[in-house]
């Protein structure tokens, strides 16, 4: 598949590639994104590299991972999002901000944008967003962005060899006003 470009109101995502090497190097130096993610602590320009020119590239190449950088008008890298396939049907969302470009809402606009992609384009009828419990920011995120908190996960995530609790939470088709590939029938309605 070849990469897609998103745009919103205020920022355009595309994937990131070479000549983004640098500006990925850069923001990923802040010890919040380094804690709080499973990138590599410390972060060195051979991991930046290749994660622009191998990890991003292949990921859409073979339909598995798709990551964009979310740029401002400026082509400013305000941060990172990818949706990543979980089988057929579901994704899970992964993001950074980088810490200048916190606060302004712009995750949880790019956010949107690539779920009402995945939604209707690849018909993906389930998006989940984990995140190890204690990463406030990100939750907020996730639900400015309507997700459902659905409950904690025991040891349900490895960050630098550490298995550590998480949030889990979903987005349905249904949660945007989009139909879903397949009917759903809540547990409320059984």
């Amino acid at each position: 598949m070849e990469p897609v470009t998103l745009t919103t109101g205020r920022l355009r995502l595309r994937a990131v590639g070479p000549a983004d090497t640098e500006a990925v190097y850069e923001a990923a130096q802040d010890p919040d994104i380094q804690r709080w993610t499973t990138i590599p602590s410390p972060y060195l320009r051979e991991h930046a590299r290749g994660f622009t020119h191998e990890m991003v590239p292949e990921g859409w190449a073979q339909g598995s991972m798709f990551t964009w950088g979310i740029f401002q008008a400026q082509d400013e890298l305000a941060g990172m999002l990818s949706l990543s396939m979980r089988g057929p049907a579901a994704a899970e969302l992964g993001f950074w901000a980088a810490k200048e470009h916190r606060g302004h809402g712009y995750v949880t606009e790019a956010a949107l944008s690539a779920c009402r992609w995945i939604f209707t384009d690849l018909g993906v009828d389930r998006v989940e967003w984990r995140a190890e419990v204690g990463n406030h920011g990100s939750r907020k995120v996730a639900e400015r962005a309507g997700f459902t908190l659905e409950g904690t996960l025991r040891s349900a995530i490895n960050n630098k060899g550490v298995r550590r609790d998480c949030w889990i939470a979903s987005l349905l088709p249904s949660d945007l006003g989009l139909p879903s590939t397949a009917p759903y029938l809540p547990r409320s309605a059984q």
